[in-house]
């Protein structure tokens, strides 16, 4: 089995807190992308969402379109409603390319909210957790007959974010839904990467590979801190510069066949951690992580 590598415009410019890297242009987060060794991008808040104007853009940085974040509102508003809400992003990924959809339910969620801990995020009651799960299989199973399959981003500050609870949504949902692997959001929330592989990899999508500085997670937790609060302190980083262990992680991927993305996702402040020097260093210890466990790299 094979891997590819990509990135999240999240080392460069901020969707949640759009003044980090707010003068940044697209052109620079591309090329330099590109120039770390990157062969594809998820979107970003600066990016067109006109496939007849952002695939030119991307051929011309020799780039993919890896895929990209949708906000879900399941709990507000029915299956066909969200379909509606989605299409456009579901059309652009289908013209580009992109085989899986980041998705995330973000009714009531906290990590965008700089003033709101991390432990107050929202939990769901009984019949939400019914409501939410059927109507999400309907939106999976619409999105996977267009081509895409859903990549269910479980985060912190939101209604999926420990281990327990990707535990039930993958009980009580069917195959056409994917699971987005996240080991900094998991091991954030107290969980265990390898565990939820074991359990989980057949219906693990896609991989976001971001890591966790040890000290900075224990002030977050002990001080009661937010999501965004984490992020400007230096909560996460590149893949193989925290605590998590890369290698045990990318060994399991192999073993269960894995032959998706692995993207680099990992907000800092741009102006604390600079761009291309994380970017290469993520880029570099996941190809030197990779060949250690016998997992193919392809362009």
């Amino acid at each position: 089995m094979s891997v590819r590598l990509g990135i999240n415009p999240l080392t460069w410019t901020n969707d949640d807190l759009p003044s980090l890297g707010g003068d940044t242009p697209l052109s620079v987060c591309l090329s330099e992308g590109r120039e770390a060794g990157f062969s594809g991008f998820e979107l970003g808040n600066k990016f067109p969402r006109k496939a007849e104007t952002l695939g030119p853009i991307l051929e011309r940085h020799d780039l993919a379109l890896v895929s990209g974040w949708y906000s879900a509102e399941l709990l507000t508003r029915s299956a066909e409603a969200e379909i509606e809400a989605l299409t456009p992003h579901l059309e652009l990924l289908k013209a580009l390319g992109a085989e899986v959809m980041v998705f995330c339910e973000v009714t009531r969620c906290v990590h965008g909210t700089f003033g709101v801990p991390l432990s107050h995020r929202p939990t769901l009651s009984e019949d939400e957790w019914a409501l939410f799960t059927e109507r999400l299989d309907r939106v999976a199973e619409h999105c996977q007959a267009q081509g895409v399959q859903i990549a269910y981003h479980h985060h912190l500050g939101t209604l999926i974010e420990s281990e327990a609870d990707i535990d039930r949504l993958m009980a009580e949902t069917g195959p056409a839904l994917g699971l987005l692997l996240d080991s900094g959001h998991l091991v954030g929330a107290g969980g265990d990467p390898l565990a939820v592989l074991k359990r989980h990899s057949a219906r693990i999508n896609h991989v976001h590979c971001k890591d966790i500085r040890r000290e900075v997670l224990a002030d977050v937790t002990n001080r009661n801190l937010s999501f965004l609060q984490g992020v400007l302190n230096g909560m996460f980083t590149v893949p193989g510069d925290g605590f998590i262990d890369y290698a045990a992680l990318l060994k399991g991927l192999k073993t269960k066949g894995y032959d998706g993305w692995l993207v680099v996702e990992a907000e800092q402040d741009p102006a604390v951690a600079h761009p291309l020097t994380y970017a290469r260093l993520g880029h570099a210890n996941l190809m030197r992580l990779c060949a250690e466990v016998g997992l193919e790299v392809i362009a």
